[in-house]
């Protein structure tokens, strides 16, 4: 059986973090942070990452990701 090279991490570090869809997902987290705070705060308390997550993806995800789609070019 042929043994697959494994990618050193340092360069598979380096490539992940240039790449587009963790820089979306950075994003996105950083928004439900936003989120989670805006919640907490009206309630009271820590409402917790995966009640603001929960919130988030129901109630304005499909919004913020229309928002982020580029229009393409002619």
């Amino acid at each position: 059986m042929k043994r697959r090279r494994l990618i050193p991490q340092t360069d598979l570090s380096q490539s992940i973090s240039r790449s587009d869809i963790y820089k979306e997902f950075l994003a996105e987290k950083e928004e439900v942070m936003r989120h989670k705070w805006l919640e907490s705060e009206k309630a009271g308390y820590d409402i917790g990452y995966e009640r603001a997550l929960v919130d988030w993806i129901m109630n304005h995800r499909e919004k913020w990701l229309a928002s982020r789609i580029k229009p393409k070019k002619q």
